[in-house]
Order: structure tokens, then sequence, then C-alpha cells
């Protein structure tokens, strides 16, 4: 679940929201000069720049990927239907 907090709620709540950053959340901080920032935890920051800083088809990448699935962050892989077409593409 992603939360949407005020600057001064977050500073009034700070351990609390930290707790749910370190626990997989993002947190959102909507400031009064119509900014914004978010706040998430340095593994899920490490594995999405490490998803964007490997090449597509290399085992880094593929590694990264499934564990920004784990988190969520992205969808899980569609399932491949195993038919006599699927395997014959191989050949």
């Amino acid at each position: 679940m992603t939360l949407v907090l005020t600057q001064s709620d977050f500073r009034a709540n700070l351990t609390k929201y930290l707790d749910q950053v370190n626990d997989d959340e993002i947190v959102y901080i909507v400031r009064s000069n119509s900014r914004s920032v978010a706040v998430l935890s340095q593994e899920k920051l490490y594995w999405m720049e490490k998803a964007l800083q490997s090449k597509e088809d290399s085992l880094e990448y593929a590694i990264a990927r499934d564990q920004l699935i784990q988190r969520h962050e992205l969808p899980e892989d569609t399932i491949v239907e195993s038919t006599d077409d699927y395997w014959n593409q191989f050949k």
C-alpha cells in the first residue's frame, strides 16, 4: 500500500512511517511548495537501480526483476502455455 502524507504528518509520526517504509511501503510526502518527495527503503531502491543499470538479457537483470516482482513493484510474468507450437519454435 502506498501512503500519501503531508510534511507535518510525516514529521509528527516519523518513526511510524519509517517503519512502514522498511516494510516495503513507499511514502509520498506532499510539501506546501507544490513539490513532493518519495521515501522508499534502501533495499527497494537498490533493486530498482540494479534493474535499470543491467542489460535486459543478463542474469543481474533477471535477479533484480525477480526481487521487484516479489516486492509487488512489477507484475508477475504471464504463464506460457506448454504446447507443441511453443516448443517447436526452438527447433
